[in-house]
């Protein structure tokens, strides 16, 4: 054995220095051949023998050599520029595999529109052979009223790319009735009429807490999470407020698919030559027409990542001013387009909310920070008791009633200077103690949700305890609950130090729920 491993000891010292010398050659010829200083000396050896001619050629052979070095340095970058092109990186495979699964789904879309229509031109033969044998305009108009259709708005839905959105226009330009409004009611009214009209009207019940908690929020952001348990009225409370507005909420079923805007928005067909309309697109430019507040609700939010789908709209409505809030249609505009979509852009109107459901379950994709801070949730973890509830007729209020109330309520009701100091001194130890912070939307939306609430009957410690269990005390649960855990008892006596003894019960409530858990 001792010789066989001297045998090929020898053979891979042998492979191993021949390939050293094969790189060593191969180095020193590259570096050779741009060894300028060697041609210089071999020219100054000969330059005394050259004549005119020599010179000459001597100059052509360099400018040869040289375009013939530059073009072998231009064909192994080009070698090496597609050799690199054609090596993907592992994300960009999974990328395209994607994609490609995005556009087989678009294919059968495709292929059900195909379907729908060969299956209506079906239906529609005898119509239409009857239709053949009229020979004047007159004549067509006639038998379309004998279908109960008006002529002009037939040929219109038939032209335009927008159908629903362009009944839309229909409606409210030739039939809608704006009702009688009551701008003389005030937010704590409101709170308890709405819970008497879902009482009384839908058997639906509330405690009035959340319904504060419900109605305050408007005043401070325009997203709003429901979350909890099912059964607890998590969609139903939108859905109720809609009617008790006599504005019903659009309620949009999110789907385990959804993965961009287009599922929100919807999308152009190029084989209809129609734009696949939305309830949630519909909403949004049916709220160009009138006062009333509108819900549009995205029922089981996080069935699918909220962060695909709904990243647009967290943006525009992040958008300072109301006039940049818009989202983008269509490319370019056509000339029967819907009369409310400008340079093909939709505005976001300040009279629309969008209030999300969430169940926190294992069928479901956790929602980011990103999504949370733009919103306030609201926990319903109950159902309220039944109660006996005089009957309550529809509200109709103007939104520019509703916000005018908002301000008016932040200007009556700021929150105290007091308390904001306190809640700097809350902040520093949040910081201090679980490296958080509240950051400036978050008070922001503090500071105008407060006075909100207390405008809804509500007290003013008791909305700041909301808002600091439901947009900071939730960050705890990104921590690791051990480390929570060692922390929550210091954290509850500084609120009692703080705040005072017996108060803040939403807080401890859940401080006192994560030591549990941890």
């Amino acid at each position: 054995m001792e010789a066989f491993f001297r045998f090929f000891y020898d053979i891979i010292s042998s492979i191993g220095d021949n390939l050293y010398n094969v790189i060593k050659a191969i180095i020193k010829g590259v570096i050779g051949i741009f060894d300028f200083s060697y041609y210089k000396g071999l020219l100054e050896s000969y330059q005394p023998n050259f004549g005119v001619g020599g010179w000459i050629f001597a100059i052509l052979a360099f400018l040869l050599l040289a375009i013939l070095v530059f073009f072998v340095v231009f064909l192994l970058l080009k070698a090496g520029k597609r050799i690199a092109t054609f090596r993907l990186p592992l994300k960009e495979n999974e990328r395209m595999k994607d994609e490609l699964l995005r556009l087989n789904q678009e294919m059968l879309k495709l292929n059900y529109e195909k379907d729908k229509i060969l299956a209506m031109k079906v239906s529609s033969m005898g119509m239409n052979v009857q239709k053949e044998l009229l020979t004047t305009d007159q004549d067509i108009d006639m038998a379309a009223a004998q279908d109960g259709i008006a002529s002009t708005n037939s040929v219109n839905l038939e032209k335009t790319r927008f159908t629903r959105l362009t009944e839309v226009d229909q409606y409210y330009l030739t039939q809608y009735q704006p009702p009688v409004y009551d701008d003389d009611i005030n937010l704590e009214d409101i709170c308890k009429q709405f819970r008497n009209y879902a009482a009384s009207q839908l058997n639906l019940y509330y405690d009035l807490s959340d319904i504060k908690y419900f109605i305050a929020s408007f005043g401070a952001t325009r997203t709003i999470i429901l979350q909890g348990i099912s059964g607890t009225g998590k969609t139903s409370l939108p859905y109720a407020f809609g009617k008790f507005i006599d504005n019903s909420s659009a309620i949009c079923a999110v789907q385990p698919s959804w993965r961009d805007r287009t599922e929100l928005f919807g999308y152009f067909n190029e084989f209809t030559k129609k734009y696949n309309e939305t309830d949630f697109l519909k909403a949004l430019y049916e709220a160009n027409f009138y006062q009333d507040m509108r819900l549009i609700v995205l029922d089981e939010m996080n069935i699918a990542r909220v962060e695909y789908y709904f990243a647009e709209m967290l943006s525009v409505l992040e958008m300072p001013r109301l006039d940049e809030q818009k989202v983008n249609i269509v490319p370019s505009m056509w000339d029967n387009d819907p009369q409310k979509i400008v340079d093909g852009k939709i505005a976001i109107m300040p009279n629309i909310w969008f209030v999300g459901t969430i169940n926190n379950d294992d069928s479901t994709f956790a929602v980011s920070d990103k999504v949370y801070d733009r919103a306030i949730p609201i926990d319903l973890d109950k159902k309220a008791l039944p109660f006996d509830a005089p009957q309550t007729d529809v509200l109709h209020v103007t939104y520019e009633h509703i916000a005018a109330m908002f301000d008016d309520a932040k200007k009556k009701y700021p929150v105290s200077q007091d308390l904001i100091d306190k809640l700097n001194l809350m902040d520093q130890y949040v910081i201090k103690h679980f490296r958080l912070a509240f950051g400036n939307r978050i008070m922001k939306q503090l500071l105008d949700f407060v006075p909100c609430y207390i405008a809804c009957g509500g007290e003013e410690l008791d909305g700041i305890d909301f808002m600091i269990a439901k947009k900071i005390l939730r960050k705890f649960e990104s921590l690791n609950l051990g480390f929570v855990r060692d922390e929550v008892d210091g954290l509850v006596r500084f609120l009692d130090s703080t705040f005072g003894e017996n108060t803040m019960p939403i807080c401890k409530e859940y401080l006192l729920r994560l030591k549990k858990l941890s």
